[in-house]
């Protein structure tokens, strides 16, 4: 019974969000909570919100002070070399920006941190999409199966906890995966391929020149829309990456903001957003780059190397990029404030996700619907428990958060796998596969990084990127076998 009322919560989550008759935070509240009390236990709601707050309060903590971090090094401008170069290789052509998205979200996934990773590359990407029409479920997509990709990194999570579930060196476990890992992300970077061929098709390919003579033809015209200028094409001159907006009504030089009345809130907020990378923007301090630069590199080094807590690093590093770059508290304040939307709406879902995790564990639906997979297993399978285990991480993953999958169920295949000759390090590596799916299920903190910055419903989020990253998974796991890894 304990299996079917979890697989149903599970279910009546993900349709009721992918439907839109509630929303994410709503159904990670209500819904753990009616089923809680179908499971007989609703009296101990309370204990197991509480639980589940307790374990996912330093997640949300790191997620606070990580968000105001990136923040102020977005502000002041630490990441704008790299973006131009991403935005000067992207133009105009939406082929481009979609894989300019795969591989900038990839290289940034290299300091392990998911929400880092969004961050940076929502803010980077964000206006392209947004002027050129494009879709945004494309970029969250990329980025979030990028990530996942990249999120096996020893030091992201997956492979740590696999390596303490099993008392394996984590070493021993992440290096032979490597050439099956780089052959995921030669499928994300095939698929981003393919998806901005789509977007072109869809939309075109606006040249320099044609970008340059509508700005012309805009200037001197009234009512002018917004307008985008791609890399290489911004007042600057050729080449130098900027991302311009421009909007003017009335004729040229009237300087008049043109407005809607239907839209005005969301042209004032994606006005904002597009000035994100202004070159002139007041909150650049190009005199503390290098500072900024050694002191992101030290905070990413002692994060690896875990001298301290990752909260307890952000909290640390939050406050001294605050003092430095903005000594004056006024501007520390204006600084907290910009940023203070994304830390409510992120610190809001992981609370309400405790809710969610924390009715799955108290009740002990988790545990029953890991054994019940495990039961299903066939006796004939036993020696290929490793292609098992890399099919069922995918599911798993996305239904479980890691801890659960790596602590609870992860012990229980590599025992089964032991029985008949798996290595638990074959094991182990398979268990890595799903992470690319991993990455967009509702009970990953990061995701609502991600789509709330995109400003894309969680729920056309999940229906897009799900046989895309499902995909990916499967395309790590084949090049596994066909290597010999798994």
């Amino acid at each position: 019974m304990l299996t079917i009322l979890g697989f149903t919560m599970i279910a009546t989550f993900l349709v009721l969000i992918m439907m839109k008759k509630m929303s994410p935070i709503a159904a990670l509240v209500l819904i753990p909570a009616l089923f809680c009390v179908f499971v007989g236990k609703g009296a101990h709601l309370g204990d197991y919100v509480i639980e589940g707050v307790g374990t996912l309060a330093p997640t949300a903590a790191m997620l606070m002070f990580a968000i105001v971090y990136f923040g102020v090094m977005i502000d002041v401008g630490l990441f704008d070399p790299i973006v131009r170069g991403i935005l000067k290789f992207c133009k105009a052509d939406p082929m481009r920006i979609v894989v300019g998205t795969a591989l900038l979200a990839a290289i940034v996934s290299l300091d392990g941190d998911g929400s880092t990773t969004f961050m940076i590359t929502v803010s980077a990407m964000y206006p392209l999409y947004k002027r050129l029409k494009m879709s945004l479920v494309v970029m969250t997509g990329v980025a979030a199966t990028a990530n996942g990709v990249m999120n096996t990194l020893p030091w992201g999570g997956p492979t740590a906890r696999a390596a303490t579930a099993l008392k394996l060196d984590a070493g021993d476990i992440f290096v032979p995966m490597i050439p099956a890992l780089a052959v995921g992300l030669v499928a994300v970077i095939a698929l981003s391929y393919v998806l901005g061929l789509r977007e072109r098709k869809r939309l075109g390919v606006l040249s320099l020149n044609e970008v340059l003579d509508e700005e012309k033809q805009l200037v001197d015209e009234p009512e002018t829309e917004t307008v985008l200028v791609g890399a290489g094409a911004a007042a600057g001159g050729p080449g130098d990456g900027k991302v311009r907006m421009t909007k003017t009504t009335g004729g040229a030089g009237s300087g008049t903001d043109a407005s809607d009345d239907d839209d005005d809130g969301d042209d004032e907020e994606d006005d904002v957003r597009l000035q994100g990378l202004d070159p002139n923007r007041p909150t650049l301090r190009p005199k503390l780059y290098w500072f900024n630069a050694l002191l992101t590199a030290t905070l990413l080094a002692a994060m690896i190397m875990e001298l301290l807590p990752i909260p307890v690093l952000f909290v640390l590093a939050a406050a001294l990029a605050l003092t430095v770059n903005f000594p004056h508290i006024p501007d520390q304040k204006a600084r907290l404030a910009a940023h203070a939307d994304n830390v409510l709406n992120v610190s809001g879902m992981v609370f309400a996700a405790a809710v969610f995790t924390g009715v799955l564990q108290g009740t002990g639906m988790v545990d029953s619907m890991a054994k019940w997979l495990v039961d299903g297993i066939p006796d004939g399978m036993g020696p290929h428990m490793a292609l098992v285990t890399g099919v069922l991480s995918l599911p798993l993953t996305y239904f479980m958060s890691n801890d659960g999958f790596y602590f609870g169920v992860l012990p229980v295949l590599a025992e089964a796998g032991a029985a008949h000759g798996v290595s638990p390090l074959e094991i182990a590596r398979a268990s890595l596969v799903g992470q690319p799916l991993h990455m967009s299920s509702p009970l990953v903190p990061a995701v609502y990084v991600l789509v709330g910055m995109a400003k894309v419903e969680f729920g056309d989020h999940t229906k897009f990127v799900v046989k895309w990253a499902a995909l990916t998974s499967l395309v790590v796991l084949g090049a596994g076998i066909l290597f010999g890894i798994i």
